[in-house]
């Protein structure tokens, strides 16, 4: 079985992704290879720059309204979120990365775009930017 740092590696090479961007509020994980740090280093080996945006994160209570499936709230709870000065200087930082150029990978762990936080932010991107946003869904670990 391959570890999930390899997996990016791949996939993300093979769109050409320069810049991984971390959006989770808490970038730690029981999973081998998503901390943090050892992403970081495994994404550093393969060419991939890593950056944390934590303030681009689902604040507490919508982590636990979306693992209660109530995705009414956690929607309610992150659009306000993303209006708060914190995020919309990360979301700042997010866009200047994407004018710039650079092919940007916006990371989280939910695995469906959907039931995620990422398709908010890529709603602001493209309507921010008119980029192209693509969705890399890995297959199942």
């Amino acid at each position: 079985m391959r570890s999930f740092s390899h997996n990016i590696g791949n996939m993300s090479q093979g769109f050409r992704v320069w810049v991984l961007v971390d959006i989770r509020a808490v970038a730690a994980s029981r999973r081998p290879g998503f901390s943090k740090r050892q992403l970081a280093a495994s994404l550093d080996q393969a060419g991939i720059a890593y950056i944390h945006l934590q303030k681009l994160g689902t604040p507490a209570q919508g982590r636990q309204a979306a693992r209660a499936g109530d995705f009414e709230a956690l929607w309610r709870i992150y659009d306000k979120h993303i209006k708060t000065p914190e995020a919309q200087a990360a979301l700042g930082e997010l866009l200047a990365l994407i004018k710039s150029g650079k092919r940007v990978c916006l990371l989280c762990y939910e695995r469906d775009p959907n039931e995620c936080h990422r398709s908010r932010i890529a709603a602001l991107v493209k309507k921010r930017t008119r980029v192209k946003v693509d969705d890399l869904i890995p297959p199942l670990f």
